[in-house]
């Protein structure tokens, strides 16, 4: 059974952060080496594009449900993304009640010993690092929101730019500069 077949089963083929049933995709948990069950979980899209977004506030108030899960992966995330939302003071309340094994708050805390000059590394979705200039393929159909067109799956985009968000790479497909989610690409050789 595949990586996102096995996170489908677990989470009852729904987002694990939002419980949506939209667009889902597996996501490897920084920073993991090989992309397992344990160490991913299965997001929607809106979770995925908005990782690294405060301004989705609202969107993260999911995570007062989200924090009680069993699944360490995802115990990770909600600490994460409630540490990330600290300037609100619903996100702190909720940061407070939250309670993680040892093990799973050094994994959770893990991202903060990563940092390569304040960034985290970008990585494709099988976890290999990108640089500036690198090709990639998208491994999935996207909708380009604004363009009107959807970028398909094996599409090259060449020269690739790293962005301030460690999730997100530039790129220009079918001639428009766009924003891509690092997850739905892999790196060509």
């Amino acid at each position: 059974m595949s990586l996102i077949e096995s996170l489908k089963t677990r989470a009852d083929s729904q987002c694990e952060l939002c419980q949506s049933k939209d667009l889902l995709d597996a996501y490897s948990v920084p920073p993991s080496e090989n992309a397992t069950i344990d160490q991913s979980v299965l997001l929607c899209s809106m979770c995925l594009s908005s990782l690294n977004a405060t301004e989705a506030s609202e969107h993260w108030r999911c995570l007062s449900d989200t924090m009680w899960s069993t699944e360490p992966a995802v115990q990770v995330m909600a600490w994460r993304l409630l540490t990330q939302l600290n300037e609100h003071a619903w996100a702190n309340g909720l940061l407070d009640g939250l309670y993680l094994e040892d093990d799973v708050l050094q994994w959770a805390q893990s991202i903060e010993n990563s940092h390569d000059d304040d960034q985290l590394m970008t990585r494709d979705s099988n976890g290999a690092p990108l640089a500036t200039g690198d090709s990639v393929t998208l491994i999935k159909d996207l909708v380009v929101k604004g363009a009107n067109f959807t970028a398909k799956r094996g599409t090259s985009v060449k020269n690739i730019r790293l962005t301030d968000n460690p999730l997100h790479i530039e790129g220009k497909v079918n001639g428009t500069q766009i924003v891509l989610v690092s997850a739905f690409l892999k790196k060509q050789a």
